[in-house]
């Protein structure tokens, strides 16, 4: 008999699936049982020999510990070992496509890592004087002027290091412009459809937040926001594409109404790489735009990243920008502006988010990418990540509920709901049957304004031959849920781990290693 998509005969019943004799270890083959560091190591064990430590006297005081650290004691080879056979229970981009919606997990070209690794990249340090770090200045300045000219923004602010930090920074010039004019605003409305650091960013920063609804065919209500805007609204915050996958058709519109009513427009970049090298954000009349470098521009999302999350403004908030940041002279050479050397052209600036400028290593990755693909390459790249998308939706919709479905083409990801599955299956059901078919699981429930939302991004990098794969496995699970096979209610059964249960999980974690003699040792 052939096996089909799914991995499994349909006619095997769960327990042949998972059927075999029980071994001594623990270990299936290359599934390995892997210990806790704690259990392969004891405190009372080291690696190394170590002389001695010389009796000093001690200058710790009331500060000076009173019982053992309590930290495993391993040889390089258990060590070494134990966090190889952790990595390889890991999902990872190198391993195959990776559905997280609004995510943009695209593959990280090897010439970008070979860039950010070489010398003078890579030992950076950031305090080495200005002269002897002209080429890092330049390519910090060159990416910069790539960001502009690519979101049609005439400022950019390169120090911010994460997506949320970067609206932060966008909101933290919004708020210095409008002191700068005596305008004391309290309120920043934020789409339904928007990402969810959106409100928390706006809270942080001391605004109170209100929400937009989203019409029906999952866009900002354009009506219902020009009814609100007011003389105590200092923002809108909108993401575009937004969360459910579509371009807001409105955008001029809605930063018109804004600026008419006095406010600033901030958009949150994060999907960015469904409009590059198509549609200018500054054109749309964006005031503060943040871009992630791990999404749009493939530099790493972990181990090194996202690390960093520029900011592009308009010339309403330029003067604003924060410190440092780096300006060329007419001779080509580069210099840091800081407090000291900001003077009166730059001294708006609302201050310092950051010690240092900023991550080179995602810098260097960044711009390599850029320069690599060139402008064509960049459209090129946006129009292939939303053939995608739709073809992705267009494949699934008539098993899957797409909510907005006939709103028209979906941009960077595609947006499914739960709706139509078998009584008492849920999208937690599909996201796990996923996993035993070999895939990381999409983003779920979100957005909010989708019942059991599952929102899929594939990316430009995949081909098609690995989203029809993509494809046959999510088709295969989620016909399982419509027929309510119990099975699912299980899943997955082939992972290093079972099921959890996920809301204690998150209620009562146990997040430390506790070793009963070490308490004992501290009472």
């Amino acid at each position: 008999m052939t096996i089909n998509e799914s991995g499994w005969r349909p006619q095997m019943s769960m327990s042949e699936r998972v059927a075999g004799p029980v071994t001594a270890t623990g270990n299936r083959a290359l599934m390995l049982e892997e210990p806790l560091i704690f259990e392969i190591g004891g405190s009372s064990t080291t690696g190394v020999d170590l002389p001695p430590a010389p009796q000093v006297p001690g200058r710790l005081g009331t500060l000076a510990r009173k019982s053992p650290v309590g930290l495993p004691g391993l040889s390089e080879p258990e060590a070494v070992r134990h966090y190889t056979r952790l990595s390889r229970q890991n999902y990872a981009i190198d391993l195959g496509l990776f559905p997280l919606g609004s995510c943009t997990m695209k593959h990280n070209p090897r010439l970008n890592e070979k860039v950010a690794r070489l010398p003078g990249f890579a030992d950076l340090h950031p305090l080495a004087p200005v002269a002897t770090v002209q080429g890092a200045l330049g390519v910090i300045h060159e990416l910069g002027e790539w960001l502009k000219a690519l979101t049609g923004m005439p400022a950019v602010a390169m120090s911010p290091k994460a997506g949320a930090h970067g609206e932060l920074c966008g909101l933290l010039c919004i708020r210095a412009a409008l002191e700068a004019r005596g305008d004391a605003r309290q309120v920043v409305l934020v789409p339904e459809s928007a990402h969810g650091t959106n409100p928390a960013t706006a809270a942080f920063a001391g605004y109170r937040v209100e929400n937009i609804p989203a019409t029906e065919d999952g866009r900002v209500d354009l009506a219902a926001l020009e009814r609100r805007l007011g003389p105590d609204i200092a923002a809108v915050m909108i993401t575009n594409p937004n969360t459910c996958g579509l371009f807001e058709r409105d955008m001029k519109n809605i930063a018109d109404a804004a600026h008419a009513a006095g406010a600033l427009v901030y958009c949150d970049g994060a999907n960015f790489n469904a409009i590059v090298g198509r549609v200018r954000p500054g054109d749309l009349g964006v005031d503060a735009m943040h871009i992630n470098l791990h999404k749009t521009f493939s530099t790493p999302h972990g181990g090194g990243g996202p690390g960093s999350g520029p900011v592009v403004l308009s010339a309403a908030l330029a003067p604003f920008a924060p410190l440092p940041f780096v300006e060329r002279d007419a001779e080509g050479v580069y210099h840091l502006i800081e407090e000291e050397t900001a003077g009166e052209h730059h001294g708006g600036s609302f201050g310092r988010m950051v010690a240092f400028h900023g991550q080179m290593g995602m810098f260097t990755r960044a711009l390599a990418y850029i320069l690599s693909h060139g402008a064509d390459g960049l459209r090129q790249a946006s129009g292939d990540a939303v053939l995608n998308a739709n073809y992705v939706l267009r494949s699934l919709d008539d098993v899957l509920d797409a909510p907005f479905g006939a709103s028209g083409p979906c941009m960077h990801e595609a947006l499914f709901s739960d709706k139509g599955l078998a009584e008492g299956f849920t999208t937690l059901d599909i996201a796990k049957g996923l996993i035993d078919e070999g895939y990381h699981p999409m983003t779920m429930y979100f957005p909010l304004v989708v019942h059991g939302a599952m929102l899929v991004e594939p990316t430009e990098t995949e081909s098609k031959a690995a989203l029809d794969q993509f494809i046959g496995a999510l088709r295969s699970v989620a016909e399982r849920a419509k027929a309510g096979d119990e099975a699912l209610k299980g899943a997955p059964w082939y992972a290093p781990r079972r099921r959890l249960d996920e809301t204690l999980a998150a209620r009562r974690p146990v997040l430390a290693w506790r070793e009963e003699a070490l308490d004992e040792a501290a009472e």
